[in-house]
């Protein structure tokens, strides 16, 4: 019982294919249903693993992947349809290559090294998985005023922005402070 959050990542995982395979071909409403699938799935084995106490390593690392690939595969596609600027992609996905790099050295300085995700960090996520619904709503079936998208995407940008500022402010005074490896 206690791998069932796993399979639910892992199967969230599978789920990007058909939601990156939809939006490619302009199925909106069809990749709406699948990425609320994915939403409800990520809160539903986030439930199982607190309430049961079936927290994990390796439900720590697929959950994160599971929404980053989500996420990464849709702004590619919307990017790819020229639904949403490719210079925001590239920096939503340096930003994400940036905190990696910088986990894996503090990991490699420090040992074990605990990633927490910093408020600006799940407020950026917020706002990557709004704008994607956006988008699908406005280019789908449910027509809204244009305005929010771009607003959408000035707030993905400046989140995106602040938050990989943030991570590497904090990882630097992590640094300053415990210059010696403490591994």
């Amino acid at each position: 019982m206690r791998h069932i959050p796993n399979i639910i990542s892992a199967l969230r995982i599978l789920l990007v294919i058909p939601v990156v395979m939809l939006l490619l071909e302009r199925q909106y409403g069809a990749a709406l249903i699948l990425f609320a699938i994915a939403g409800i799935s990520d809160g539903v084995d986030g439930f199982l693993a607190k309430h049961f106490g079936w927290q994990s390593r390796l439900g720590s690392i697929l959950d994160p992947l599971a929404d980053k690939l989500l996420l990464v595969g849709s702004f590619l596609s919307l990017a790819w349809l020229g639904l949403i600027p490719l210079a925001l992609v590239v920096a939503v996905m340096l930003r994400d290559v940036i905190i990696v790099l910088g986990a894996i050295a503090l990991h490699y300085r420090y040992g074990r090294f605990e990633m927490q995700p910093t408020r600006v960090s799940k407020v950026n996520t917020f706002f990557q998985i709004v704008l994607v619904l956006a988008v699908v709503f406005y280019h789908g079936e449910f027509a809204q005023v244009p305005w929010i998208v771009d607003s959408l995407v000035y707030i993905v940008w400046a989140t995106t922005l602040i938050s990989g500022a943030n991570y590497v402010w904090i990882w630097g005074r992590h640094v300053l402070r415990n210059p010696a490896n403490s591994g």
